[in-house]
């Protein structure tokens, strides 16, 4: 981020170009999938690439996503805070696709939408 910064210079665009190539660096990066470690056999599959760490999850508030409330849930459980889900390994996972789905659906509008954004502000301008 720092290379990054010292490269855009100080100029009135250089925050625009910033924020372009910042976006065109991270677009092709692998988007990240909910899984049920109960189906996966291969733990390397549980590790995260730029943090280096072994073993890894991601949940925000449960009120932002479904899958946060089952991570919040299972989570709770392992720790022995709550009682155990009663949910099939197979049946997390079918649920673990359906928010992949449908993250996956939304990323590509908002791309699709940008897209539209930006072929109108060009035939604008």
């Amino acid at each position: 981020q720092k290379s990054l910064n010292e490269t855009f210079g100080a100029d009135k665009y250089s925050e625009a170009r910033k924020e372009v190539l910042t976006h065109m660096f991270s677009r092709p990066m692998k988007m990240a999938l909910y899984f049920c470690t109960g189906v996966l056999k291969n733990e390397t599959l549980f590790r995260h690439y730029a943090l280096n760490v072994p073993f890894y999850t991601h949940f925000t508030s449960p009120i932002r996503r479904y899958a946060d409330i089952i991570v919040h849930r299972l989570l709770s459980a392992s720790l022995g805070a709550s009682s155990p889900i009663k949910m099939e390994k197979e049946v997390i996972q079918k649920q673990a696709d359906h928010c992949n789905d449908r993250k996956t659906a939304s990323k590509r509008v908002q791309e699709l939408s940008a897209d539209l954004f930006f072929a109108v502000f060009v035939r604008v301008r």
